[in-house]
Formats: C-alpha cells, structure tokens, sequence
C-alpha cells in the first residue's frame, strides 16, 4: 500500500468537524482578519500550455546578454573568471548535489569531509585560525562578523571604510539598525581610507572596524597599518578580501585582522545573474564559538578510523534560542565545494600565477586607459585585479552605453559617494589584444560623448 493517499471532501469534512468549524472559509474567517481578505478571484489571465510558457521564456532570455556575448570589464565583487570543467562535474554529482543538512555524520562522510578540506583551503588562504563552512554572500558574512563582533564585547558602534563594497556597506547598516549599532563611515582619501580619520573614529566604545582589500575602487589598503589602530580598543579588526588577490598580498592573517571575510563568486562559480555563490568566513580562534554557521571537524571512530562531524553548529535550531549566533544552516555548502574544487585545481602555485597575471595586465589596461583623452586615475594607490578612472564626459553611463552598443561592457559607472568615473575590472580571460580593442571603443566614446555635449552647448 502506498504512502501516500488523497484526502477526499469526506476526509476534510472530518477534519474540520473534529477542530469545530463547518468549512474552510469558516476556518479562514476566524484566522485572517477581515481588512486583509480577498473576497474575489484573482485577475490573472488563463493558463498557458507548457510548449507556451517555454516560447515565452526562450523570449525573455533572448534579451540577456552574458559575459561570453560581449567583452567585458565589469567587476566591483563579481568576475567572469574561467570555471574548469571538473568544477561543473564535482558540482553536480548527486551526492553533493541533492544532500540537505548533514544531521547523522554515519551517512554523510562525503559532505563532512567537503566542508572540512573547504575549511582548511580558507585558513591557508586566509592565515587565519579557523573557517566556518561558508555563509550566504560577501555582503551578509560582513554584517555577520559585525554581530560576532557585538556579542564579544557589546559596544555601541562600528567604524566602517568607506573602501568597503556598498552592498556590505547597507547590509551592515541594516544589521546594525536591528541591534541599535551606530555605524562611522570613514571617508577614502586618493582611494585609500583616510588614516587619520580612521583613528580618530576609534575609540572605547568601538566594537568592530571594518574596511576592505583591495577597496571597492581597487586601491590596496596598508592593511597592516588599519588593524593596529585599533589595538588599543576592544574593537574586532574585520577585513573583506578578494581571495583571488591573496596569491600576491599578505594574508589578512599576518596584518593583524581578527576576522576576514568575502565574497566566494570568483571561486570557480560563474556569474548567473549575481549569484548564487558563497561568502567564507575565519577568524583566529579567540572567536571560534562567536562565528556563524557550522564548523566540520575530524575525528575517529571506535575502530580508529578517520572521520569527519559537525563540530560547532550555532544555529538557534541547534542550540538554546539565546546562544545562537546566526540561523544559517545548509547554507550554500554546493558552491562552496565548487570553492574548494577550483582552489585544488589552481593549486598554490597556480594562485600566484593567477595573481602576477592579474597584477601585470591590469597594469597595462590602467596605463593604456588614462593615456587616453579625457581620461584619468581617479588615484595613484597600487591596484591588483580592478582599477578606478575619472571621465572628463557629463554622462559617464552614456559612455557605458556607447560601448555596448560596440560589443564592449567597459566597466561599472561609479556613483556617489565616489566620484564620477568609470570602475574597470580584469580577469585572466581578458587578453592584451582585449584591453586594446577596450581602449579603442572607450576612446571613441568619450570623443563622441563630449562632441555631443559641446554641440548642446552651442545650441
């Protein structure tokens, strides 16, 4: 006999007698107040077949276009890096694939051991102590180590780099509103965060800084320099990272931040309309029982076997409401094995080169680009994988447009509170020859751009 059985009008008329009403819309009346009732059918149109509604979305998708249609320089947090083959067939393997939380450790060595060496890749890279088994994105693992930061010493303020990415920015500030956190932007200076301003916002009352590197424009950070100002306060030093640049700059780790974080997308993960990706999240072992998410951990079984549990679980599901530390769960633990895969892929070795590619085309795209009329660096900080550039145009989004139209995504127009310009972005997939044909239709963009805007003038 099957499991599973259908509930007939006789079936719900005996379920709503033995809870005392006469029909559903009864049982609806009693629990929906009446100012929010909807007391008419739904004006939707009819149904579509399925060979239809397949029609319709081929049509839809027709209006995308995708970083292999066009060349593009876009960045500002999510790359169109080169994802190998062996990341998509890992990925998709139905034990990885379709697994939920990992409740009985006997049935599910497989995803504890994922989570395990994806942790231990994290450390390394990070040269921090410990890793979580990923959160949700960049932005939330930033607003998450400002809550760790809040139960460790209860101060009433953060001090944040305006260098951060705006996403984390209002994500932190949401968090913040919640638990009645002031939030100290600190303002950039020639692209980097303003030092003097950053020390003299810290204080006694600071529970966490927080500043990013590179910064949201591209610049490094004297990253060692920002954590030992706040040494001397109970402050929690917190970085977000591009881990693609931490195979050419110090380790976090090594500069004195307590908790670094970020945004796993350019990880072996490719970019699906923003996502969905992964944010990782370490820390030194001070915090090991403050951070979010789940920890996996290696032990041995009866028979002195190697094996893998979940050591730490600080979800409220877990653990008494009051104790928790965030309610993720099963998180994006798929795309972090697509992290762990691509770093093992890549190898150490691999993420220097990757890195020194990175640094010497972006060198040569950033000076090729200001060399052009019109156009200048919007600083002079040493950059890695992303660079900022002032137009001299009214409109730097018309520019933008412009060079769609040419198969060219030159980048992201910056807005406020950054200066007007142009944000551009490299990966291994942009060639030399990439960066030149880049030069020529930006170029003649902004020649067209600033004709069109001296002839409305004239007239």
């Amino acid at each position: 006999m099957s499991r599973y059985t259908t509930t007939t009008e006789a079936d719900l008329a005996a379920m709503l007698e033995t809870i005392g009403v006469s029909s559903l819309e009864e049982l609806f009346d009693r629990q929906i107040p009446e100012g929010v009732r909807l007391r008419e059918r739904l004006d939707l149109p009819e149904g579509k077949s399925e060979q239809d509604v397949y029609r319709h979305l081929r049509a839809l998708a027709a209006k995308n276009t995708s970083a292999e249609d066009e060349l593009t320089f876009l960045g500002a947090g999510m790359y169109d890096h080169y994802v190998p083959a062996v990341v998509d067939m890992l990925m998709s393997r139905s034990e990885f694939l379709t697994p939920y939380t990992p409740y009985q450790p006997e049935i599910s060595q497989g995803g504890l051991q994922v989570m395990f060496e994806y942790q231990t890749a994290i450390s390394e890279l990070t040269g921090l102590a410990v890793s979580n088994a990923s959160v949700y994105e960049g932005p939330s693992a930033v607003a998450a180590a400002g809550y760790l930061a809040k139960l460790t010493n209860q101060k009433g303020k953060f001090v944040a780099s305006a260098g951060l990415h705006p996403h984390s920015l209002e994500t932190l500030r949401t968090y913040a509103h919640g638990y009645d956190i002031e939030v100290v932007e600190v303002p950039l200076r020639d692209g980097v965060t303003d030092a003097e301003r950053w020390s003299a916002c810290i204080d006694g009352d600071t529970s966490a800084v927080f500043f990013a590197q590179p910064n949201f424009l591209g610049a490094v950070e004297d990253a060692e320099a920002l954590s030992a100002a706040a040494k001397d306060s109970p402050a929690v030093v917190v970085a977000q990272v591009d881990p693609i640049t931490l195979g050419v700059l110090k380790p976090p780790g090594e500069c004195g931040v307590d908790v670094a974080v970020g945004e796993g997308q350019s990880l072996g993960q490719r970019l699906d309309f923003g996502g969905p990706s992964f944010g990782f999240f370490a820390a030194t072992e001070a915090y090991l029982r403050r951070m979010p998410g789940r920890i996996a951990g290696e032990t041995t079984d009866v028979d002195g076997r190697r094996g893998f549990v979940l050591t730490l679980q600080t979800r409220e599901q877990h653990i008494r409401r009051e104790k928790a530390t965030s309610n993720i769960c099963t998180s994006q633990a798929l795309n972090a094995l697509g992290g762990v895969v691509y770093l093992s892929w890549l190898g150490k070795d691999g993420l220097v080169e990757l890195g020194e590619l990175l640094v010497q085309r972006t060198h040569y795209a950033r000076e090729t680009l200001a060399a052009l009329p019109g156009v200048e660096k919007l600083h002079s900080q040493p950059v890695v994988r992303e660079f900022a550039l002032l137009l001299d145009v009214p409109d730097v989004g018309a520019v933008v447009r412009r060079c769609q139209e040419h198969g060219v995504n030159p980048g992201l127009a910056l807005s406020a509170p950054h200066p007007p310009g142009l944000l551009v972005a490299l990966t291994e997939q942009r060639t030399k020859a990439d960066i030149d044909r880049l030069a020529e239709v930006l170029g003649a963009a902004i020649t067209a751009e600033r004709s069109g805007a001296r002839q409305e003038v004239a007239a």
